[in-house]
């Protein structure tokens, strides 16, 4: 059977993957515009989306994926969720392992494409459940992950949430990211469990979306569930604070309903002649997500190996830039470029027609 192409789909993941690039390389964390950096805790940039739409689309993908696979044996088919669930995790260790000069007794053992493996390897089965089930599922984690923090005297605290503990318990402080000034993680264990829900409405958005006969009865369907999960986030936030690096359920709503939005966005998009070049250039970026993401994380911290001028190559690079524009500037064309020659892989790739999966 030939695979089917989900065209928004593949621009939302093209897009997202640019946005990624963009806000993980500037010339200098120093001059950076806000819209660009995270929320330093509680609330929510428009960075923060960025990942949860990752997941997203990782369920919107498993939609074509489980229906492909449905005459396969369902051991066959555990095997392979397994096999994949490991090798994303194993890639991500890698990649924060590289350049590998480091010690292995400080060595983060959580980071992005982990979560990706494990929200991906835990929601892989759950959509073998009817759909009902999965709607209780997916409650259950929403609502079980709330009653959970709420177990530690200070939940929504850096140094006291459960979160944090769990993780210092199971990996230990070396183990963790160190990124706030203590050992906290905003990749966590126990808050990979919530992010499991952006994958599976991301499977739902595309089951009702390319599944149904009545496409514009399921558009309606989908936009109501947009501004229901948006507003239900909202009004959550209000006893439990959208909050990224914990992945509060209220940030799992809000992230889930703007990405159905996004998707449905382009789906109108799609219909325009005057987009459709755009829309290619971001599917091509889409096609090969894991490559590129991979790429720009070894092309960045290969930077780390060369000096010029007495500087790392990246500070030098970035220095260059700031003799002739504004610091806040010459950061953002920094990461530009790079989404740019990243841009560049992806274009000789589809021209080659390699795709690399796992």
């Amino acid at each position: 059977m030939a695979k089917q192409r989900f065209i928004s789909l593949d621009v939302m993941r093209g897009l997202t993957l640019a946005l990624m690039i963009l806000v993980n390389t500037p010339g200098s964390w120093s001059y950076v515009y806000a819209p660009f950096l995270h929320a330093d805790w509680h609330g929510a940039t428009p960075t923060d989306f960025i990942f949860p739409f990752f997941l997203f689309i990782v369920g919107s993908a498993m939609y074509f994926s489980n229906r492909a696979s449905q005459t396969v044996a369902y051991s066959a088919r555990t095997i392979k969720i397994l096999r994949r669930t490991a090798l994303l995790f194993g890639i991500g260790l890698l990649l924060n392992a590289y350049p590998f000069t480091g010690d292995l007794d400080h060595l983060r053992i959580l980071g992005v494409l982990q979560r990706i493996a494990l929200a991906y390897g835990l929601a892989a089965f759950i959509i073998w459940l009817p759909g009902l089930y999965r709607v209780l599922v997916s409650a259950v984690l929403l609502l079980g992950y709330w009653g959970l923090l709420n177990l530690v005297p200070e939940p929504y605290t850096v140094a006291g949430n459960l979160v944090r503990q769990i993780d210092l318990a199971v990996l230990g402080a070396d183990h963790l990211w160190q990124g706030k000034g203590i050992a906290f993680d905003p990749e966590g264990l126990l808050s990979t469990l919530p992010a499991v829900v952006n994958v599976i409405f991301g499977f739902e958005a595309a089951r009702i979306l390319v599944g149904s006969d009545d496409k514009r009865r399921a558009q309606i369907v989908l936009a109501v569930t947009a501004v229901l999960a948006i507003v239900a986030g909202l009004l959550w936030h209000q006893v439990f604070p959208v909050n990224k690096s914990l992945w509060t359920s209220p940030f799992v709503l809000l992230t889930s309903g703007a990405g159905i939005a996004v998707l449905l966005m382009l789906v109108q998009l799609e219909k325009l002649t005057i987009v459709k070049p755009v829309f290619n250039g971001f599917t091509m970026l889409g096609k090969n997500p894991l490559f590129i993401y991979i790429l720009s994380i070894v092309w960045v911290k290969s930077y780390a190996l060369f000096t010029i001028a007495g500087m790392s190559s990246y500070q030098y690079f970035f220095e260059s830039l700031a003799q002739v524009m504004s610091n806040y500037n010459a950061s953002l064309v920094f990461a530009l470029i790079h989404v740019a020659v990243l841009w560049c892989v992806a274009w000789w790739l589809d021209r080659k027609n390699i795709v690399i999966a796992l």
